[in-house]
C-alpha cells in the first residue's frame, strides 16, 4: 500500500503579476490575441520532412529555455522570477512562449511545487529549501511547438522526494522505449503504471500526453496509465509528448479555484518530466534535446543511455 507524503505546509497561491507582453515581430499562434485556439487536430498525423526539422527546431529551443529556466532556481526564488527569466528566453530564441493567454492561461511558464500536479501558475510565491517543482516549457517558434518538462529539488529534500523523481524520470524513458512503428498507445501507459506502481507511486489519470506540432494540443490522446482501449496506431511522422504525472499518495487530482492549477486530492508531492517525440521507421527520437546529446531510443543504441538531467548548476546556460 502506497504511504503518502503529506506537505505540512501545503501550497497557497500568491499574488500573480500582469500578463507580460510579446515584441510585434514575434510570430503567434492563433490563441495569442483573443486566448481562444482556432486549429484543431490536422487531418493528417504524419508530418512530412520540412515540419519535422522545424519541430527539432523548436524542441531543442525548448530544451535551451528550461536550462534558462533551471539555472535560476533556488531558495526564495519566486516562481514569478522564473515566468520572467522563460518569457525572456522564448522571445530571445525568436519564438512565443505557447502557454501565453492559452485558453486565458496568464502566464509564459507552468510552475508545479509540491502537491500541484500540473498547470501551476507563476506567482509571488517564493519556493523553500525541501520543496519540488517541475517547471513545464513549450515555445512557439516556426510554427510548430516544442514542449518539455522537468521536476527539480530546491536545496536537501526528503528521501521519498528524490525516489519521486528519479522513478518519475524513469517512467517517462521507459514510457517513450515502449514507442515503435505499428505499436500502440496503450503500451505507453503500461510501461509507465507497471514501473511506478512496481515503486509504490501512483499515476494521475486526469491529465495525459497528446499530439503537438502547429498545434499546441491535438490526437492521440497518450494515457500514462494502463488503458486497454487506447488502440491508436503508430506510424512513422507522427509527434506527441511523453509526460507522466507519478505521485506519493493518491493520483487523484482536484481543482483549483483559479481553474487552472490541479493538485493532489490528498496533498501529497508529485513529479513529472516530459519530451516531446517522433516516431520513426527504426525507433523513437526525442526532439526536445541539443544536437549533441544522446538519441537512446533508435536502432541499435544504448537504452539506458538517457540524455542529461538539467542541472540547477548549469550556470553556463543563463541569459
Amino acid at each position: 500500500m502506497r504511504q503518502p507524503r503529506h506537505n505540512v505546509d501545503p501550497v497557497t497561491a500568491g499574488t500573480v503579476s500582469a500578463m507580460r507582453s510579446v515584441p510585434e515581430h514575434v510570430a503567434r499562434p492563433d490563441y495569442a490575441t483573443n486566448g481562444v485556439p482556432i486549429l484543431r487536430t490536422p487531418a493528417e498525423l504524419r508530418k512530412d520532412d520540412a515540419t519535422l526539422e522545424r519541430m527539432r527546431i523548436a524542441g531543442s529551443a525548448a530544451r535551451r529555455v528550461l536550462r534558462k529556466v533551471a539555472a535560476e532556481i533556488g531558495p526564495g526564488v519566486t516562481t514569478d522570477h522564473l515566468d520572467a527569466v522563460c518569457h525572456a528566453a522564448c522571445i530571445a530564441e525568436g519564438g512565443y512562449p505557447s502557454p501565453l493567454n492559452y485558453n486565458g492561461y496568464p502566464k509564459s511558464l507552468c510552475t508545479s511545487v509540491n502537491e500541484i500536479i500540473c498547470h501551476g501558475i507563476p506567482d509571488s510565491r517564493a519556493l523553500r529549501d525541501g520543496d519540488i517543482v517541475n517547471c513545464d516549457v513549450t515555445i512557439f517558434l516556426n510554427g510548430v511547438h516544442g514542449d518539455h518538462s522537468e521536476t527539480f529539488a530546491i536545496g536537501q529534500i526528503d528521501q521519498r522526494s528524490q525516489e519521486l523523481i528519479q522513478v518519475t524520470r524513469e517512467c517517462m524513458y521507459l514510457g517513450i522505449s515502449a514507442v515503435r512503428s505499428g505499436g500502440v498507445v496503450s503500451d505507453i501507459g503500461k510501461a509507465i503504471q507497471n514501473h511506478a506502481e512496481s515503486a509504490g507511486f501512483g499515476v494521475v489519470r486526469e491529465f495525459i500526453g497528446h499530439g503537438v506540432g502547429e498545434v499546441f494540443h491535438h490526437q492521440p490522446n497518450i494515457p500514462h496509465y494502463y488503458e486497454p482501449s487506447a488502440r491508436f496506431e503508430f506510424a512513422p511522422g507522427m509527434t506527441f509528448t511523453i509526460e507522466p504525472m507519478i505521485t506519493i499518495g493518491s493520483p487523484k487530482a482536484q481543482l483549483w479555484e483559479d481553474g487552472w492549477t490541479a493538485a493532489t486530492a490528498d496533498l501529497s508531492r508529485t513529479a513529472q518530466f516530459e519530451h516531446t517525440v517522433l516516431v520513426q521507421e527504426d525507433g523513437v527520437e526525442i526532439l526536445t534535446v541539443d544536437d549533441d546529446e544522446v538519441q537512446p531510443f533508435l536502432a541499435d543504441a544504448d537504452r539506458q543511455n538517457w540524455p542529461a538531467t538539467i542541472s540547477l548548476t548549469d550556470t553556463g546556460f543563463k541569459a
